[in-house]
């Protein structure tokens, strides 16, 4: 890994702590930024992890120390460097860092995109993201109150979230994730994704992580994977 892969690595593993961090926040969750990694106290969101590490060589004792590790907790190991089976955990999945260079050619979208600003909108738009598995209140109304997210949605001719996605705006990168498309899949909802990025962001490069064929079609649409991470599971 070169120094500008280690640089956007740190900014994607820090911009994903910031946005469990907002994402707990709407739930009435308060993690905390230390040295070593973002940690919360009390358990997090569904599908949201309990620590998200910043640098590489995190100590493992600390870090378990800082949340709830009974069952169900989850550790974001952003550099893939951790050792936690002694805690109790195991490897639920590994994935991969992606970048999209600020540079890249613009996305273009034949679907009109929107940033949703109300609650009812915003729950039409989690309903469409949790295709009926039940999970749609995990997105409040509170969370449209961080001036850092903005959730983006792609509309049909008559109006309806065909897309979507969530863009994390931090300092020097935005973070792009909860990506989807009803029944169409990521290769149809990164071009309206990418175009509704870009408008409001242009000047700046887009991370996230992916893994399996969710990552393969974010390197379709030009990212470029820069390194490795693990989540870990408390069986």
């Amino acid at each position: 890994m070169d120094t500008t892969e280690q640089f956007l690595v740190r900014a994607a593993a820090s911009n994903n702590a910031e946005w469990c961090a907002a994402m707990s926040r709407s739930h009435g969750s308060a993690g905390r930024f230390g040295p070593q990694a973002w940690a919360s106290p009390t358990r997090t969101p569904r599908y949201y992890p309990d620590a998200v590490t910043l640098v590489p060589g995190a100590d493992p004792i600390a870090l378990a120390a800082r949340i709830d590790s009974a069952p169900g907790a989850s550790v974001k190991d952003s550099f893939a460097d951790l050792d936690l089976a002694g805690a109790g955990f195991h490897v639920l999945f590994e994935a991969q860092w992606i970048h999209r260079p600020a540079s890249a050619p613009a996305t273009a979208s034949d679907l009109p995109w929107d940033v949703v600003g109300d609650s009812d909108a915003l729950r039409t738009w989690a309903l469409a993201w949790a295709e009926g598995d039940g999970s749609a209140d995990l997105f409040r109304p509170e969370l449209l109150d961080d001036p850092s997210t903005f959730v983006l949605a792609g509309r049909s001719a008559h109006g309806r979230v065909v897309a979507g996605a969530i863009a994390s705006r931090s300092e020097a990168v935005v973070g792009v994730s909860n990506v989807f498309a009803p029944g169409g899949g990521p290769d149809e909802a990164w071009p309206v994704v990418l175009d509704a990025v870009h408008s409001l962001f242009p000047a700046m490069p887009v991370v996230g992580y992916e893994h399996g064929e969710d990552l393969a079609a974010a390197l379709r649409q030009g990212f470029e994977p820069i390194g490795p991470l693990r989540v870990w599971l408390h069986a």
